[in-house]
């Protein structure tokens, strides 16, 4: 009969140079299809490192290995895992089965790696955990189970791909007798029905139940006992086609492993989910904040116009006015007849005491032209702007602000009263839209406007003006027209005693600070995302370290590299995928919960996604180097972990 397997000279030595030790020393064997064979040897015979090179978990050192025509030498990791997974079953002495799975999820592990779709490999797996008398466990989780029900369960897995080779280590030495007989029993059934049974002990009463006996004595074989001619030449199907290269269900798989092991380990899990949240969270309220503050600058400050030039008085260079008080009407309408001028507003400001029956209120007041609504685009409420003729006739009437109107009349309509202003009697002819809050957290309602020759006269006693707002019709021509306003002013006032300031580089400059802001902001809080990521792979680390003999099993079981990096790194992304969710949802309620005392926020989409982006970047990246170490461990010494 054609020969299943077959080893040549195999050689297996551990270590290097002085160091080295020769554990096998040139073993030649040959088991065929069907056969029950023992290899029996005492401890440090060799008979371990045999199994393990049989089984395909580790490599000889030299020699040749032919699995059913593969020579195994010339096969990678991966082609090591598939022969595991498709001709080998493990049936261990300390059962090697995942604690955290129940019995029927333990047994459908390996046609999990082949490839099986879901519903087949459940309906096979409860087959095999039947076949071996526990189809009432099949949801009991190893700790739920005696030792010969968890060494059943072990025997249903092997079974799972078909078991071509069953591959048995000291299968009863945890056992008492009667369940080593039961053991013995059912491997017993497997060989008869054509499966080839492999068994390592120590127990020359377990060997003797083998038709054939190989014994093992420091690394060489001393004797090769058959009991029978033949074995059983029983033809042995696979119980179904195996169906490789479905990532997506392989991904869908590794998700709920990954689920069940984050349950698992329920506290540290929060702990690691608490850095991303911050980290997450902070961002995109961190960001949240930033955009709010820059618009709302650029609100105020587009409020007062983007197409002005405002002109005051002083010196250049000096801070304040320094006692230059040289602006005039005159300077405001001799700027209003220049190109690309529209209008040009004149200005007195100064605080006054506003009384109306048994109510004083101090709020500023601008003594102006009749055009200034319609510089700054400021609408009102109800009633009417002051004309040209108030200005000339110097008529006491005042418009009045939100606030000034609210604090004054309450409810009431302040329209038709008068209202005195330094103990003079103004009639109120109109009221402005809100404007709101400035930049700088002033309020920009809390103001009142008289004409600009009432106010100089009846309320400041001055004709100078305070500034001149200058409106432009064509802001790309407004540097051209700012130069042109300095040649007049100028010539009128025979020295440079005033400056000029344009509004829309004003809010340039404003846009560049907020986002400066904004990144600064955005980087501090990244940094919190950082350390949630460093977090992350060091719990991974420690995950790889916690559950090296869970690899080992998985590896035995057919799992490839690709299989162990994918589920490792699929783990740290579904952490950090989670804690993207919490931390949005923290990131926006923080931010809604802090609109609400006044604080001005912005939340838009693309933080958000570049925030969850970054949270799902960061369990790619920082969970890379565990799950790669984890798919890197050897088999055998992943198997001997504690």
């Amino acid at each position: 009969m054609t020969a299943l397997l077959s080893l040549s000279g195999i050689r297996k030595t551990y270590g290097s140079g002085e160091l080295a030790v020769e554990v096998l020393h040139g073993v030649d064997l040959t088991i065929r299809a069907g056969e029950f064979v023992a290899i029996m040897g005492s401890s440090g015979s060799g008979k371990s490192t045999l199994m393990n090179i049989i089984g395909c978990l580790d490599r000889a050192s030299a020699g040749t290995y032919v699995f059913a025509g593969h020579d195994v030498a010339r096969l990678d990791a991966n082609g090591l895992a598939a022969l595991r997974r498709d001709g080998i079953g493990f049936v261990f002495q300390q059962y090697n089965l995942l604690a955290n799975a129940s019995a029927l999820e333990n047994v459908e592990v390996p046609a999990i790696y082949a490839g099986l779709p879901k519903d087949r490999r459940l309906a096979r797996a409860r087959a095999l955990l039947e076949q071996v008398g526990l189809e009432q466990r099949q949801d009991h989780r190893p700790s739920q189970l005696s030792g010969g029900q968890q060494q059943r369960v072990s025997l249903a897995r092997a079974l799972m791909n078909g078991g071509q080779v069953i591959l048995a280590d000291e299968p009863t030495g945890a056992l008492d007798s009667r369940t080593g007989r039961e053991v013995m029993d059912l491997l017993h059934q497997l060989n008869a029905a054509g499966h080839t049974i492999i068994l390592v002990t120590h127990d020359s009463d377990v060997a003797a139940q083998a038709r054939r006996v190989v014994r093992l004595a420091d690394g060489l074989v001393v004797a090769d006992d058959s009991r029978t001619s033949e074995p059983a030449a029983v033809p042995l199907e696979r119980p179904f086609a195996v169906h490789h290269g479905d990532r997506w269900a392989e991904a869908g798989e590794a998700v709920k492993l990954a689920l069940r092991s984050l349950r698992a380990n329920l506290f540290r899990t929060v702990l690691t989910l608490l850095g991303i949240v911050i980290g997450v969270g902070s961002v995109i309220a961190m960001l949240a904040f930033g955009d709010g503050a820059k618009r709302d600058v650029m609100t105020s400050i587009q409020a007062m116009g983007t197409n002005l030039l405002l002109v005051r008085p002083g010196i250049p260079g000096v801070r304040g006015p320094g006692g230059v008080t040289t602006l005039t009407t005159g300077d405001a309408e001799e700027i209003a007849t220049l190109p690309n001028v529209r209008r040009a507003i004149p200005e007195i400001e100064g605080t006054v005491t506003f009384r109306y029956d048994a109510v004083d209120h101090s709020a500023s007041v601008t003594a102006t032209s009749a055009d200034y609504p319609l510089s700054r685009d400021w609408p009102l409420a109800r009633g009417v702007f002051f004309d040209a003729d108030d200005v000339d006739t110097f008529a006491t009437v005042a418009v009045l602000g939100r606030t000034v109107a609210d604090s004054l009349f309450g409810d009431g309509d302040p329209i038709g009263e008068y209202v005195m202003l330094n103990n003079t009697p103004f009639l109120v002819i109109g009221v402005l839209e809100r404007k709101g809050a400035s930049a700088w957290g002033s309020d920009l309602d809390d103001v009142a406007f008289v004409p600009l020759t009432t106010g100089g006269l009846r309320l400041f006693g001055r004709r100078h003006l305070r500034s001149i707002t200058v409106e432009v019709d064509d802001t790309a021509t407004m540097e051209p027209t700012r130069l042109e306003i300095e040649r007049v002013l100028e010539a009128r006032h025979n020295m440079v005693d005033f400056n000029i300031r344009n509004m829309a580089s004003v809010l340039e400059t404003a846009v560049a600070t907020q986002n400066t802001m904004t990144v600064l902001l955005g980087a501090v809080a990244a940094i919190s995302l950082l350390v949630g990521g460093i977090g992350v792979m060091n719990i991974m680390l420690v995950t790889v370290a916690e559950r090296t003999r869970e690899i080992g099993i998985r590896m035995a079981t057919g799992a490839r590299q690709s299989d162990i990096l994918m589920q490792f790194l699929i783990e740290a992304v579904v952490v950090c995928t989670i804690g993207g969710l919490l931390g949005v949802a923290g990131g926006m309620g923080a931010a809604l919960v802090t609109s609400a005392f006044a604080i001005p926020v912005a939340i838009t989409p693309l933080p958000v996604v570049l925030a969850f982006g970054c949270a799902f970047g960061t369990g790619l990246v920082f969970g890379f180097m565990p799950a790669r170490k984890a798919a890197r461990l050897d088999p055998v010494v992943a198997l001997a972990s504690e």
